[in-house]
């Protein structure tokens, strides 16, 4: 299959000023933190004191007066959240911080995908109407949802929208609007999460109710920190770029649950998830936490996920849990045959061109696809193939709609695309949002080809002659002696890795002791570096032995990682790629 340009390359250190490392950085790890763009001593602090100050937040301060207000006056609030980790972390550290804070009365809705689409819509707003709240927040949405906003208070709700996703030309008419990423806000990271917004705008309505005297006699002030793992998992689910602002942040929420204080949900999910909450890592809560709560919304309802979280009861939380493993179980099976589909197609099409190479863009849709998992394929579709990738199902119901998700490669903004579409066809697409590497988007189903001839123009159109390219970036190779334990550790301790702040990836040639096969598709290796370090284990997911050249050596692409078992631990390789 032609998967594009991808070329291995060295990540390269940009030109900076010089470092004030100490003499106690470890070489490779200087080397590493430069190329990332970090230079300096202070950017490793990831204390909650290195936090940014919220004053230059937009709106902020008024939508932490109206709560504080609908609070003193025990007016009924209503968080709206999104039916995906980051609306569903941020909804329940919505409401678990207002009842701390003394709020008696409030509660949440989620809308469920399947019925009432993505947002605060104008429909899931009509079914509040007999009783509506006189405070309406939104986590994780709402920035788009013009309609729906003005429904809301043509019923008397006051509306704070807080979001970070990109606004449209035109805004809800809100009474408040918190989202980094509006124009104009002045808040130096417009890498939040909704979890890391909403947790800002309840830190200023804290500060508010002390100003005004709340917290006395029997009522307490909470700590904030304490819905820290909240936060954290929100910021790894979501993608963000772990910029400084969200590596203190999700550091500090992992540190919360290495040291068992995390919401029994969580800790239920990672149990189900077979990790160990002592040693629990971005990637865990990327990897084995996120997708069983994501799973929830994707095929039923989030609202399951964010009972699970809420939920103070260990042995509670666990039934919830349960539930939602049991749904991820489901979506694996469907996402495995969604994709091989997909693959197919892809497959399919390579055959049917001349010259054996794929357009800059692939547009994909099956009526026998299931639109909560779009996403999941076109991601896949993405990695395999090196381009971006939309993916369309029909909408639940069987309706006139296609519901599509979006997955893009570095160096082409999805959403722009999406707009230029709009722009030069009008109508075209009936609803679309997002970020610059995943959106969403509503096409009527007898406008997929118009979409499909447009959509590689519009790709050439914003990426205005610029290529994209595959490029893997490693950060070099290990001495023998960096091979160890002690320095996996160390590069563990300068986490958390993820979005924009990556994990090393190390380059280098081994000799294979020993291979076999684990887990029915694992290749567990026994290597030796060629410059002799002692024996370590390997292990490549999702290949066999045949990957390996019939030569005396072999390449790989790894990372360095640490294998923990019945108290023990060993310095053991990632394998990522195996390039020969």
């Amino acid at each position: 299959m032609t998967t594009g340009s991808r070329v291995i390359r060295p990540r390269e250190i940009p030109a900076a000023p010089k470092s004030d490392f100490t003499d106690s950085i470890h070489p490779v790890i200087r080397r590493i933190l430069l190329s990332r763009g970090i230079s300096r001593q202070d950017e490793l602090s990831l204390e909650l004191k290195d936090m940014l100050s919220p004053d230059s937040l937009g709106d902020v301060a008024k939508a932490a007066a109206l709560l504080a207000t609908a609070i003193i006056e025990d007016k009924k609030i209503l968080i709206v959240g999104d039916f995906d980790t980051d609306g569903a972390t941020g909804t329940a550290l919505a409401v678990l911080s207002l009842r701390a804070m003394g709020c008696r009365r409030v509660d949440f809705r989620v809308p469920n995908r399947f019925e009432f689409g993505y947002g605060l819509t104008v429909p899931l707003v009509e079914t509040l109407s007999a009783s509506p709240p006189d405070l309406l927040v939104t986590v994780d949405s709402g920035i788009g949802c013009i309609q729906g906003v003005a429904r809301a208070r043509e019923l008397g709700c006051r509306v704070i929208v807080t979001d970070h996703h990109l606004p449209g030309p035109v805004v809800p008419a809100a009474d408040a609007i918190v989202n980094p990423n509006c124009d104009g806000d002045g808040f130096p990271s417009k890498a939040m999460a909704g979890v890391g917004v909403m947790f800002y705008l309840l830190s200023v309505l804290r500060k508010e109710l002390r100003t005004r005297g709340w917290f006395s006699g029997s009522r307490t002030e909470p700590n904030l920190a304490h819905f820290l793992d909240l936060v954290a998992l929100g910021t790894v689910a979501d993608l963000v770029p772990l910029d400084h602002n969200n590596r203190v942040l999700v550091r500090q929420g992992l540190e919360r649950i290495r040291r068992g204080m995390a919401r029994p949900g969580l800790l239920a999910l990672l149990r189900l998830g077979k990790r160990d909450y002592r040693y629990t890592s971005a990637s865990d809560l990327g990897f084995a936490v996120g997708p069983r709560l994501n799973a929830a919304g994707r095929l039923e309802d989030m609202s399951t996920g964010i009972k699970c979280l809420l939920a103070d009861d260990a042995e509670e939380a666990s039934a919830f849990a349960t539930q939602l493993d049991e749904l991820n179980q489901r979506r694996r099976e469907m996402q495995e045959q969604m994709q091989q589909d997909a693959l197919d197609k892809v497959n399919g099409m390579l055959t049917s061109l001349e010259q054996g190479s794929l357009p800059p863009a692939l547009c994909l849709f099956d009526e026998s696809w299931h639109e909560g998992i779009v996403g999941l394929v076109a991601s896949r579709v993405k990695d395999t193939v090196h381009r971006p990738a939309i993916v369309f199902a029909p909408e639940s119901g069987g309706g006139e709609f296609l519901k599509g998700s979006a997955r893009s490669v570095k160096g082409l903004h999805i959403r722009d695309v999406l707009a230029f579409m709009d722009t030069h066809h009008p109508g075209l697409i009936s609803a679309f949002g997002g970020h610059a590497m995943a959106a969403g988007l509503t096409l009527p189903r007898n406008r997929l080809e118009m979409f499909q001839e447009g959509l590689d123009k519009a790709v050439t159109a914003v990426l205005g002659g610029a290529k994209l390219t595959g490029d893997l970036f490693t950060d070099g190779e290990l001495r023998a002696e960096d091979l160890s334990l002690e320095f996996a550790l160390e590069l563990e301790r300068i986490g958390p890795w993820g979005q924009r702040f990556p994990e090393p990836l190390f380059d280098g040639r081994f000799r294979v002791v020993s291979t076999r096969i684990v887990g029915g598709s694992h290749l567990k290796m026994v290597v030796q570096s060629l410059d002799g370090s002692e024996p370590l284990d390997a292990i490549a997911f999702n290949r066999l032995p045949e990957d390996l050249p019939d030569t005396g050596s072999v390449r790989l692409l790894y990372r360095l990682g640490i294998n923990r078992w019945r108290g023990n631990e060993s310095c053991q390789l990632m394998v990522e790629e195996i390039p020969g």
